[in-house]
């Protein structure tokens, strides 16, 4: 039986007491739009948010601004989320799995019927593309904020949306039609297409079950995982199969429509930098589109959206190959998680429009109205291993948390808080990072340094990644494609490679951090802690220690300034020092610099992350440098003949036995985590000496899988 909490326990008065400071990690430091709420309009009185995490707090902002009261649905394990204390009301679904709760209709029927809320809100994923909810809810008299359930089925089903594209004129890319049978008629399909293509579920989306194969082999194994990952995201596991459009664009177009008739073009976002067909870094505008392009490609969303009677906001994705040509890829009929860079560029809350067009209100604006003001770029932060195949999953708690609020022209879409736990069971976002500015190289300069001041503890982030793409020379002048990170990074991502000045600044820094340390460990608020103590040092001679690599410096202290020598070569830094902060802003021969000091021991050691990549350094003392020789270094595990788990999740198959013998990238067992299937394979040919897990274990991540002999 679901748990319900209403605003009229006492122990909701204590949350909203206790968390009112939590909203604004949801809000928009700055309106770059705007929710003109007229009360003579009436909409809802109640909604319920069929969702979790940032999408449910964005939700409800703009439901207070309206006037609207809330209804948050939450797992047992999303009992303290920052979504069910900003809402008016919550109710427990059910257990952490979302096939138990968050993708349970009749727990969120329950739920409905039990609130009285006159509407639900699916938000983004879940349910939100799901026409037998939509269904139901008609069926009990509320309202879906989406479009209607024709809709959902002729855009949701990938082999249906594409008939009506080209019934509506809309380009579309080659491939086949029907549903694919099997493995083998997905060869003979590919055969005939001409590989190399895709295989993608046909009720999919977000990058899950889909799969590039090149040759019949990884026809057969593409159909295998896609279909697995369809059934297991969407509960359809048919697949279609079409030509693979090598190096293309990503560019989708937002679409808005109402109930009668009318339907505009948002203009574009450019959605190109992604890794496993899942997007990590978007812009709006795109650098890429002219005018013409841009209204022939906004003219054919809108066509598609009239040809289903659609009515709500929605996004019409193309593939743009490098002449400008444009294919229709797929019609998300919801919510895109990237709207905030459209709600920038255009100063319209897509939230607030949703509601309207639901209520049956007519659309305020017409095509002429829509503007592009300026420039928006968003980073999904994710915790991610960016290391490992552009990012794999990483859980935890999040020990130390703070967002850039404090910069202007920044806005951080988020569902967390300090203290929060990133699960094996849902999505690893923890936010969408969004900067403006009149021009795009205002908004990327603000990213950078919105990216430096973004404090993440607890978890391993992609916050390297996401900085060094904005600093790319290639993604600075738009040189981009959907195969951006395999052709800069074909050896995978190594984070953030140091020129020589950078590395003089560098260890410059840990040197003098290490000093004020020094010197800060000799006082007591400020004063000696005892009266015997010499004169306060001037000069340091040190020994740092990085990448392998040994410097000595010598260090002279004055006030709040370091000028520290390095190879005859001097590097003046200064700062505040505030060694408790999650920050350092300090600045280097003159320039600023915003560096996080992840770590820092009694053995001189120090992990600082400096241009978004962590970097560990070791700094002592010239006497303890020379006699750090005699202590004896750890010898590292010899792992080759041990597979372990990359990352967190639950083994879905094991292949393998003991005494198996298995070659050369043979797959020994498969890890989905979160609702993504990764194939685990040999690293070499061997016989299997034991099996430390079964199909239904979880897994956590370099727990032992197997071992070869």
């Amino acid at each position: 039986m679901a748990a319900y909490r209403s605003t009229a326990g006492f122990l909701r008065v204590l949350h909203a007491a206790k968390h009112v400071c939590l909203m604004p990690r949801c809000s928009v430091l700055i309106c770059r739009y705007s929710t003109v709420y007229d009360p003579n309009e009436k909409t809802f009185d109640k909604i319920l948010i069929a969702n979790r995490g940032e999408i449910a707090c964005r939700v409800i902002k703009t439901c207070k601004k309206m006037g609207i009261k809330t209804v948050a649905v939450h797992s047992d394990v999303d009992s303290s989320a920052i979504h069910v204390k900003m809402a008016d009301e919550a109710v427990c679904v059910g257990p952490a799995p979302t096939s138990q709760s968050y993708l349970n209709m009749d727990a969120l029927i329950n739920a409905i019927r039990k609130t009285g809320a006159q509407a639900v809100h699916p938000g983004y994923g879940f349910l939100s593309e799901n026409k037998e909810f939509a269904r139901r809810l008609a069926a009990e008299g509320v309202t879906f904020i989406g479009p209607d359930t024709h809709a959902i089925q002729a855009m949701g089903d990938k082999i249906e949306s594409k008939l009506i594209a080209k019934a509506a004129k809309v380009n579309t890319i080659p491939g086949f039609d029907g549903v694919v049978k099997n493995a083998e008629d997905a060869v003979k399909i590919a055969g005939e297409i001409g590989y190399p293509v895709m295989i993608k579920a046909s009720a999919g989306g977000g990058g899950k079950g889909m799969r590039i194969a090149w040759n019949d082999e990884e026809t057969r194994e593409g159909f295998r995982f896609s279909s697995q990952e369809a059934a297991s995201s969407f509960g359809d596991d048919r697949l279609l199969i079409e030509k693979f459009i090598d190096n293309p664009r990503h560019i989708e177009i937002q679409v808005l429509a109402d109930k009668h008739g009318n339907a505009l073009w948002l203009n574009e976002r450019e959605c190109s930098i992604q890794r496993r067909n899942q997007k990590v870094v978007e812009e709006a505008p795109s650098t890429f589109l002219d005018p013409d392009t841009r209204r022939a490609m906004g003219e054919q969303a809108v066509s598609l959206a009239k040809a289903v009677q659609y009515s709500s906001a929605g996004t019409v994705e193309f593939l743009v190959d490098s002449k400008k040509n444009f294919y229709f890829l797929e019609m998300n009929t919801r919510l895109q998680v990237e709207h905030p860079i459209t709600e920038c560029i255009t100063g319209l809350d897509l939230v607030q429009q949703m509601i309207r067009i639901a209520k049956g209100y007519k659309l305020q604006h017409k095509q002429s109205d829509v503007p592009i003001n300026g420039w928006a770029i968003e980073s999904r932060v994710y915790a991610e291993d960016p290391y490992k195949s552009f990012g794999l999953p990483s859980i935890g708690r999040l020990s130390q948390y703070q967002e850039p609020l404090d910069l202007a022209n920044v806005r951080v879409d988020s569902g967390i808080q300090e203290g929060s736990d990133i699960s094996i069971y849902y999505d690893p976002m923890i936010s969408k990072l969004v900067t403006y500015g009149n021009t795009r190289a205002e908004a990327l300069k603000k990213m950078e340094e919105a990216l430096d001041n973004y404090v993440i503890r607890g978890v391993t982030h992609n916050i390297p990644l996401l900085r060094e793409i904005i600093v790319h020379p290639r993604f600075v002048s738009g040189d981009i494609s959907t195969k951006f990170l395999p052709e800069v990074y074909p050896d995978g991502f190594k984070g953030h490679l140091l020129t020589a000045g950078e590395k003089r600044e560098l260890l410059a820094t840990a040197a003098a951090l290490y000093v004020a340390a020094q010197l800060r460990s000799q006082k007591f608020l400020g004063d000696l802690r005892v009266s015997s103590v010499p004169p306060e040092r001037r000069q340091w001679e040190l020994c740092v220690e990085l990448d392998k690599g040994v410097h000595m410096l010598g260090v002279f202290h004055s006030e709040n300034k370091y000028t520290v020598e390095i190879d005859g070569e001097k590097v003046e830094v200064s700062g505040e020092w505030n060694l408790a902060s999650g920050l350092l802003p300090i600045s280097v021969n003159g320039k600023h610099r915003t560096l996080q000091c992840l770590l820092r021991t009694a053995a001189g050691e120090i992990t600082l992350q400096y241009l978004g990549t962590s970097f560990k350094l070791r700094v002592l003392s010239k006497l303890a440098a020379s006699l750090s020789k005699h202590m004896p270094e750890k010898v590292p595990e010899d792992t080759s003949s041990l597979l372990r788990s990359p990352m967190p999740g639950s083994v879905v198959a094991v292949s393998v036995k003991p005494g198996d013998t298995v070659a050369e990238g043979q797959e020994i067992c498969v890890i989905e985590a979160m609702k993504m299937q990764n194939s685990m394979t040999a690293a070499r040919t061997a016989k299997v000496k034991s099996v430390h897990c079964k199909a239904g274990d979880t897994v956590g991540e370099g727990d032992l899988l197997v071992e070869l002999e």
